[in-house]
């Protein structure tokens, strides 16, 4: 299959090193594409829930599909979120073509774009950070139980279900108006003159304008790799939602190179190495 070219493409919330996360199809997503830049829109790599004992080799892939696109000549950038937020004491910090900041700014034809993980705009994060934790603890063992359920359920030929996804869209239904959260966001990004703002965080996709005394805001939520699949994409001079084909029969048995963590290093070395003599 041909990558598709994009200037640029734009995920979040990852959650790497958790039962959570949907490997695979986050490879399959980052070969599909062929991107001038790659955005990490925050919670790429789950320092709250990390454990040295959980880090599978699917998960590597997609560390190594990353240098991959970083030695082919993609600029990546690494937004900081709050789950990566070990990561913030970096920012500014440059490897080669990966770079990693705590926002970024793009001008494209001549609009600007701002985009942010988005935990600053929430309040639970800041006020009561144990409920944050409690509730990410509480996700993942809901993931481990999840996991057994389909589990037992692939013996008898039926598909898996996502019991974590069917709470959430119980608690949080589609509303034709924006949320506090999303109010939040755009306002400050009306005040800062972006014409677009893209955030991750809440693990809800959308793509919503707002309304103001100067004009609108484009607002795009490029959702999670946990459960929506979904990505923010710009080509041909505008944005848009894509929601990624989850084809669970795809063979990925054709991939002979499944790195381990000399070959890691070894890459990861090389672009430091670059980094130096620019």
């Amino acid at each position: 299959m041909k990558a598709r070219k994009l200037e640029v493409a734009v995920i979040s919330d990852l959650h790497l090193a958790t039962h959570a996360c949907k490997a695979k199809n986050v490879l399959k997503y980052l070969k599909s594409i062929n991107p001038g830049i790659l955005v990490l829109n925050g919670d790429i790599i789950d320092s709250w829930r990390f454990s040295r004992n959980y880090f599978p080799k699917s998960h590597l892939k997609v560390v190594r599909q990353l240098i991959k696109m970083l030695e082919k000549g993609a600029h990546i950038f690494y937004i900081t979120g709050n789950h990566d937020e070990f990561l913030r004491k970096f920012n500014q910090t440059r490897m080669g073509n990966l770079k990693i900041v705590n926002q970024l700014i793009l001008e494209l034809d001549g609009k600007k774009t701002w985009i942010i993980h988005g935990d600053i705009f929430d309040h639970i994060i800041h006020q009561a950070k144990w409920l944050a934790k409690f509730g990410a603890a509480t996700y993942g063992l809901l993931t481990i139980i999840n996991k057994a359920i389909n589990l037992f359920f692939s013996l008898f030929g039926k598909k898996e279900i996502l019991i974590y996804k069917s709470i959430k869209k119980r608690l949080v239904r589609e509303k034709p108006h924006l949320s506090r959260f999303e109010n939040a966001v755009c306002r400050v990004a009306s005040e800062r003159d972006y014409q677009t703002v893209i955030c991750g965080h809440t693990h809800v996709p959308r793509d919503k304008q707002m309304l103001n005394e100067t004009g609108t805001v484009r607002y795009i939520n490029c959702g999670d790799w946990v459960e929506h699949l979904t990505a923010a994409e710009y080509n041909d001079g505008k944005w848009s939602l894509v929601h990624f084909a989850d084809d669970e029969d795809e063979n990925m048995a054709d991939e002979p190179d499944i790195p381990d963590k000399k070959q890691l290093y070894q890459s990861l070395f090389r672009e430091l190495a670059i980094a130096n003599m620019l």
